[in-house]
């Protein structure tokens, strides 16, 4: 879930304006994605990175005449391992950025923030569009559109139609990227909210890993047989806390698809075989089993003689995390989760 953008709609509430710094295309040693985002108060506060350093703080320079000029445009940026250099408009930097100026005062702002808050909450997949400035140029108003796979929020219009076409045909295929139709150029921003990570154990290791997944962007799932450990209060930060009586048909409480990452730190144990062999039947993209060799190799074994075969197995990650020599509950939840970043990261082939 992209906070920066459900914090947008917050601000605007308060009767505050804002500049929605969006990167639209990097090149080189430029440190963050298309898409990342940053929002500028009018206090030059920020929520979001793009970049940290002398690059945040040459756009916030850039977001000052945003604010004076109440308009949005376009921004090149040359970065080198010593500084950065604003090269403008019509320059060729490795580091393009959009900054728009966020009206409080402007109700079309205001209703498209909200949609775009509960469609985040309600966990709806949604590609968001916005119409680039030209070089040199500058613009006032909110030229955006929300496009789901059957809806549109926004002015219709001709103009962006055939645009709404394409994506609808390849709606989960979007990346971020620019778009070109009828000589105007729109960047297309893909949010799926389906990116999620599932905790069967809610021991001190679930715990901790609920709280650095949720800074890490996931949408948590804690998923344990006890009350007194799988509650609300516990693990305030997690989007699901789910009580089973047993860990049968898990599949049947939580959504596995190919974009989740599971992760099995059961009690003592105890039920690692029995949810491993249910998510070896699904397309989880991440499958990690806590426990020592020895004990992973026991599992393994038994799944075995069930039916399942070395290569269902070699989609395991275990034991979980990467190699840190990690003692603590918190020293493994980092090397879990950077395993997870590692498998989130590396590009499909």
């Amino acid at each position: 879930m992209n906070d920066v953008l459900m914090s947008a709609k917050r601000i605007i509430d308060n009767h505050e304006s804002l500049v929605l710094a969006t990167i639209l295309k990097k090149s080189g040693s430029a440190p963050r994605g298309e898409g990342s985002n940053m929002m500028i108060r009018p206090d030059f506060t920020i929520e979001g990175s793009i970049g940290g350093g002398l690059v945040e703080a040459m756009i916030i320079k850039s977001a000052a005449k945003v604010f004076k000029d109440k308009s949005s445009c376009v921004e090149n940026f040359l970065l080198s391992t010593e500084n950065v250099v604003n090269v403008g408009t019509k320059g060729n930097g490795n580091l393009k950025i959009l900054l728009e100026y966020i009206d409080c005062q402007d109700q079309l702002a205001n209703d498209f923030y909200g949609e775009i808050t509960k469609s985040m909450e309600k966990k709806k997949d949604f590609v968001i569009i916005t119409k680039i400035p030209e070089a040199s140029q500058k613009e006032s108003g909110l030229k955006k559109w929300i496009c789901t796979e059957t809806g549109l929020f926004g002015a219709e219009c001709d103009e962006i139609i055939s645009l709404i076409q394409e994506i609808r045909e390849n709606f989960h295929e979007m990346k971020h990227r620019e778009a070109y139709f009828h000589d105007d150029t729109y960047f297309i921003e893909p949010f799926f909210t389906t990116e999620n990570v599932v905790i069967f154990g809610a021991g001190h290791i679930g715990k901790v890993l609920a709280d650095l997944c949720k800074v890490l962007g996931f949408y948590v799932v804690v998923v344990d047989d006890r009350n007194e450990f799988a509650n609300a209060q516990r693990f305030e930060t997690a989007d699901e806390v789910i009580v089973a009586d047993y860990f049968d048909r898990v599949t049947d409480r939580v959504k596995i698809d190919q974009h989740s990452f599971v992760i099995i730190v059961t009690r003592g144990h105890i039920y690692d075989k029995e949810v491993l062999a249910q998510m070896l039947l699904t397309d989880a993209q991440y499958i990690g089993m806590i426990g020592s060799r020895t004990k992973r190799n026991e599992v393994y074994q038994s799944l075995l003689e069930e039916g399942f075969t070395f290569r269902d197995l070699e989609r395991v990650y275990s034991p979980i995390g990467l190699p840190i020599h990690g003692e603590t509950p918190e020293e493994l939840a980092v090397s879990i989760a950077a395993e997870m970043i590692q498998v989130r990261r590396t590009p499909k082939r």
